[in-house]
């Protein structure tokens, strides 16, 4: 049997004015990455790498740090900017480039006013939300605006880690994205579950990266606390776990992908390489350590991931 050509929904680019931007505001060691980890991205390179990997079609996003550094006026012109250039690469390009857009979050008004630009004029396939925004995680009462108009919008919302506020101290001097990353992105989700964030949006389709980090892990813990709390309403963790999709970027070795099977079902598994931020051969890698492990319901990874992707963003085969 044929496989299809993956779908990527955990693929990243840059442009040279979003790199100046992020170093003059305080990123020029991107998350505790070394200076020179900061992607010079291009088209050319990342269609050989998908052709290389069996690769389909990518759907690019901005990642950490995203799109604001403090200042609301200059965060709604840089998500603006990069919104706009993922759209021509996604128009000039047919089939191979998707766009989850950028939101100037923690700024409500600047995020409500990119979400219809984002949808309506640049036909964006989704949005990206850092796990936190200067410090308000997605469970936070004051983005309810912005997830409201998601949920009305039936939106796909890709969730990606950033720095956590008091990094300093919990990475131990390690780059965030070896560790914090993961926790940040549990922060996240624990919040969107236990504030009933995610059940009063039922329309979001959330994507948590990296295999679900930490999470399959905390899974029986959280129902333990949500129990003696007496928050008995609702789902269970386990149930609203079981809601969320999952993309496999990362170390998708067996084990990884037991633990996250134990949390979500196969219908609910995407595949996501994290290129440009994970190297050309990394990326090769992994993929080729995917091909590797055994997938449930009888499949290969490619075929379950690629269908699942089709799904979930509506593209025809």
């Amino acid at each position: 049997m044929n496989e299809p050509g993956l779908i990527d929904v955990h693929a990243h680019f840059t442009t040279e004015d979003y790199i100046s931007i992020a170093k003059e505001n305080g990123s020029r060691e991107p998350d505790g990455m070394p200076e020179a980890y900061w992607p010079r991205w291009d088209v050319r390179t990342h269609l050989k790498l998908m052709d290389e990997a069996g690769i389909a079609m990518s759907v690019l996003s901005i990642s950490s740090p995203g799109a604001h550094f403090g200042d609301d006026a200059a965060a709604r012109a840089l998500a603006r900017e990069v919104n706009e250039v993922g759209a021509r690469i996604k128009r000039e390009h047919p089939g191979r480039f998707g766009q989850f857009a950028s939101l100037p979050l923690p700024d409500i008004d600047g995020a409500l006013a990119e979400i219809p630009h984002a949808f309506d004029e640049l036909h964006a396939d989704g949005v990206v939300l850092m796990t936190n925004s200067a410090g308000r995680y997605l469970g936070d009462e004051r983005l309810r605006p912005v997830l409201a108009e998601l949920d009305r919008r039936g939106a796909v919302a890709f969730l990606h880690p950033t720095s956590c506020a008091g990094h300093e101290a919990l990475a131990l001097g390690y780059p965030r994205p070896m560790i914090e990353f993961l926790f940040d992105t549990a922060r996240t989700v624990v919040d969107l579950i236990l504030t009933g964030t995610a059940q009063r949006h039922p329309g979001i389709r959330f994507i948590v990266p990296h295999a679900g980090g930490v999470l399959p892990l905390l899974a029986d813990r959280l129902e333990l606390f949500r129990s003696i709390s007496g928050d008995t309403d609702g789902p269970t963790v386990g149930e609203a776990l079981a809601g969320l999709y999952y993309d496999l970027a990362g170390t998708p070795t067996d084990r990884q992908m037991k633990a996250l099977t134990s949390i979500a079902t196969p219908d609910h598994l995407l595949y996501g390489s994290d290129y440009a931020w994970t190297r050309y051969d990394q990326a090769l890698r992994a993929t080729a350590a995917l091909d590797g492990v055994q997938a449930p319901a009888g499949q290969s990874w490619r075929h379950l991931t690629t269908q699942n992707a089709r799904s979930l963003l509506g593209l025809r085969e």
